[in-house]
């Protein structure tokens, strides 16, 4: 029979029970790969509810450095009857199915490899309580999986030794359930699989860690002393490693006292009322969120934004509308987050594409915001915050200091016969301010969210109004200048063909314009990395025939937000929408680019003849 072989280049697929405690093995067989050197890219597909639902974990394993999740699995773990007649299904002809043999199969496909593994009752003769078998059994296949494609086993044990730390009494029977299954694999499927992973060094200062994780380092290394928000998949882990942080990070040494706050709000417009509060008060503060919470947010960043509160927002952003699907990715809060709240209103906005870059954003984000006095958003997903990512190291310079933009000191007061809360001084349109207990006499000011004058005063004078709104949109105008620039991907035989992306689509561009190039049809890519848009943007779009938007959701957000602020020619900006929840796949990319040019031909040769 026909089998795949590769070696450091698979997909592998772990399909399980939600609430089986299979999601730890699935992670813990990536790292074994991944500390043998290979890049990897592993996804948690699961669930919203807690236990019962069928639930996915896909690993991509690439020496050559393609991240982007792939269509078609070389190898499934079976491990769920429910999905299994999908499971075979997604297999590559020559692929391998390995399930739990102790009750027997036929799955009716003649092109792939059955590697049978009775994991129930190598469980049972060895672990005699019926709970830990479940456990157990995860660990089973992990050791088999270890045999089958020549992975150093001493790997696996390290990582059980690490992630049972503390808990001395679990690390025995985890390691006793690898080596069962590594035994059995030894004795009875040799030569069975022909995907196998050999040792290299290509994760040489680079780590595994997921979006979130860095966020959160990312804020505690931005100083943020304040996390005000509520529970909300998936940005939960990312408050959750905040927290994680500063109990490590914030807590005096002398006298144990948090030098942090951390606060789980009733809702979501008490989480970022608290946030603007402390703010205000002089604290940097933030909160975490998604789409459902960016919706109950806009009346109070609105008045961070009119006000000229600093803030920061961060939206990991997820199936929508209204619950839609919590646990499933998508790009679809890219309008509500830029034009957030009632009235005229613009924000600023971050976009990271892997969690290197969400730990600098974060960390940058609380800089803008006190340079510029408003509200920044940074606009993850679920793909990067909640998958672990193989990325280079982070980096810090520890001389940095951090810019809180145009504070006013008692001594500045002092020398101030008067002060304008809102009066633009330099022109940049950005004011003064001061925080709270700065002065005895002078520097407090009410913070007003209804229309004022340069000195705070409530107006009703709509040409006054109208100056203030103006003054804030040569501050935002500005912006760009404190903000991530676009990167490139650029190929010297390119046509006049632009390709502009953002965010986790990263992780499956660089393959997707090899395969474009290789098709005959090379292309010029940039990403945006932030909003609002520099002069990059528009010389990119000018530069280039047409251009391709590739994005995540259905109605084409970053498409309009480029047509509204650059007033683009519709007809050439094209749009490439993926929006089934799963992460884009270079496939889909290059497929749909090759299909949009061919119509073209197409139509223009028809054109030409007629």
């Amino acid at each position: 029979m026909n089998k795949i072989s590769s070696t450091n280049e698979f997909v592998i697929k772990f399909a399980n029970v939600n609430g089986s405690g299979s999601a730890s093995a699935n992670q813990m067989f990536a790292k074994g790969v991944f500390r043998s050197g290979i890049p990897v890219s592993p996804k948690n597909i699961f669930p919203s509810n807690i236990q019962g639902l069928p639930t996915w974990f896909e690993i991509r394993v690439s020496a050559k450095g393609y991240l982007g999740r792939k269509a078609g699995i070389d190898f499934m773990v079976a491990m769920n009857p429910q999905s299994y007649n999908q499971d075979v299904a997604e297999l590559n002809s020559g692929g391998y199915l390995l399930y739990d043999s102790s009750w027997k199969r036929d799955f009716n496909r003649e092109d792939i490899n059955i590697i049978e593994v009775p994991l129930t009752a190598l469980c049972v003769e060895e672990f005699p309580n019926p709970k830990t078998r479940l456990l157990f059994k995860n660990l089973v296949y992990v050791g088999v999986l270890s045999n089958l494609m020549k992975i150093n086993k001493n790997i696996f044990i390290e990582l059980i030794h690490e992630q049972f730390q503390g808990k001395e009494k679990l690390i025995a029977p985890n390691i006793q359930a690898l080596e069962l299954g590594f035994a059995y694999a030894e004795k009875n499927l040799n030569d069975a699989c022909d995907i196998s992973v050999k040792e290299e060094d290509l994760t040489k200062g680079m780590i595994l860690t997921n979006g979130n994780n860095a966020g959160g380092l990312g804020c505690v290394y931005g100083g943020a002393t304040v996390c005000a928000w509520y529970p909300i998949t998936p940005s939960t882990s990312l408050a959750e490693s905040y927290k994680k942080y500063c109990d490590q990070f914030r807590v005096d040494e002398k006298t144990g006292k948090n030098k942090f706050a951390f606060v789980q709000a009733e809702d979501e417009l008490s989480s970022i009322g608290m946030a603007i509060g402390a703010n205000w008060n002089g604290a940097r503060a933030f909160t975490a969120t998604s789409g459902p919470g960016i919706s109950l947010m806009t009346e109070f960043v609105g008045l961070a934004y009119f006000a000229e509160i600093p803030v920061v927002i961060f939206n990991i952003q997820r199936g929508g509308p209204s619950t839609g699907m919590p646990t499933r990715t998508q790009q679809s809060d890219i309008l509500s987050c830029a034009y957030a709240s009632h009235g005229d209103t613009k924000h600023v906005m971050l976009i990271p594409a892997d969690p290197k870059e969400c730990f600098e954003f974060a960390a940058d984000s609380f800089d803008i915001s006190d340079r510029l006095q408003t509200p920044v958003f940074v606009l993850s997903d679920l793909d990067i915050g909640m998958n672990d990512w193989t990325c280079p190291e982070f980096e810090w310079d520890d001389k940095r200091k951090f810019d809180r933009g145009k504070v006013l000191s008692k001594n500045d007061l002092d020398e101030l016969d008067s002060w304008g809360r809102y009066l633009d001084i330099d022109g940049d349109g950005i004011p003064y301010r001061t925080l709270p207990g700065t002065h005895p006499e002078k520097g407090a000011y009410f913070t007003r969210g209804s229309s004022h004058d340069e000195y705070a005063r409530y107006i009703e004078d709509g040409e006054i109004n109208a100056k203030n709104l103006s003054r804030i949109l040569k501050k935002f105008a500005g912006a760009y200048s404190y903000l991530p620039k676009p990167t490139y991907k650029q190929d010297t035989n390119a046509s006049s063909k632009g390709l502009i992306y953002f965010g986790s689509t990263e992780a499956a561009m660089q393959e997707s314009l090899d395969l474009l190039s290789s098709f005959g049809y090379p292309i010029d890519a940039m990403r945006i990395r932030s909003f609002p848009f520099g002069p990059e943007v528009w010389d990119f779009i000018d530069q280039h025939e047409s251009v391709y938007i590739v994005e995540q959701n259905r109605d084409a957000q970053m498409r309009i937000l480029i047509m509204a602020e650059g007033e683009i020619n519709p007809l050439k900006l094209i749009s490439i929408l993926c929006f089934d929840g799963a992460p884009i796949t270079a496939k889909f990319i290059s497929e749909s680019i090759i299909e949009h040019l061919d119509e073209q031909n197409i139509s223009q040769t028809a054109e030409k003849i007629k």
